[in-house]
């Protein structure tokens, strides 16, 4: 085979590659115009309710306020933007997993597929909790820390960003399974490993805690407590699904003892 022939077989493999991701690209921001547009339309009715938690525990007669002359505009829709990522993030992570399982091994596709499942509910699930307990508890404490004869009257973008912030940190730290499973089958780490760095799991639960949420114990404890029990709950599930994992641990511990 000629130069130019090798160069045009390998030319056109890496073209049809990109063609597709390209094409995959464009589903996933058309998915996501086609949760977003709908959004716009009830936008503010969207944000009242995302306001609800602090709302709920400001005094009667009292409103949250806009500083900027077109918050009122752009915190809705930024909000309306921020849901449609979420809500359309089943369908973004069906279109990677499409794109890279024909490069993987059977096994390999059988192990991503509910890999991609759980990370999508664990975030959904750390959103929940953020907006049904730890939203309440945190502006519970922080009203009720306002000083006698001081209105809490929040702008609504500087809440807006509170919270996405608070929806993310949980959304991601509930990923810490996944992330725990992945380490151990790429063999990084193995479940004994994990398990002798429990007290600093610990401790980096809590520093998190402290890092993305306001600076009071209970969000803090939220946050912390949530994250080192999901740590636990990946070393068992990657022990469960790692095939060999005992057999690897038992030799390290051998190469150890020699």
């Amino acid at each position: 085979m000629s130069r130019k022939a090798e160069v045009n077989s390998t030319e056109q493999p890496l073209m049809a590659h990109l063609l597709e991701m390209r094409d995959r690209l464009l589903r996933i921001v058309l998915g996501l115009l086609l949760v977003f547009i709908p959004l716009t339309f009830v936008a503010r009715e969207v944000y009242t309710v995302i306001a609800t938690p602090l709302m709920a525990l400001l005094p009667e007669g009292t409103t949250m306020i806009a500083t900027e002359v077109a918050s009122p505009f752009f915190a809705p829709i930024k909000l309306a933007a921020a849901l449609a990522f979420i809500i359309s993030m089943p369908w973004t992570l069906w279109q990677a997993w499409a794109f890279i399982a024909p490069g993987l091994y059977k096994s390999e596709q059988r192990f991503v597929a509910p890999l991609m499942l759980s990370s999508t509910l664990l975030f959904y699930a750390g959103v929940a909790f953020a907006y049904f307990l730890v939203l309440p508890a945190v502006f519970g404490f922080l009203v009720g820390m306002a000083p006698e004869g001081v209105s809490v009257m929040t702008d609504i973008s500087a809440y807006l960003s509170f919270v996405l912030t608070l929806f993310i940190a949980f959304g991601l730290a509930f990923e810490t399974p996944v992330a725990i499973v992945l380490m151990v089958q790429t063999g990084l780490v193995t479940p004994a490993k994990l398990k002798s760095v429990r007290e600093y799991v610990f401790i980096g639960a809590f520093v998190l805690g402290a890092i993305f949420t306001p600076p009071d114990i209970i969000s803090q404890f939220m946050l912390a407590v949530p994250v080192y029990l999901l740590f636990e709950l990946g070393i068992f599930v990657s022990r469960w699904v790692t095939p060999g994992i005992a057999e690897v641990e038992a030799q390290q511990r051998d190469n150890g003892a020699g």
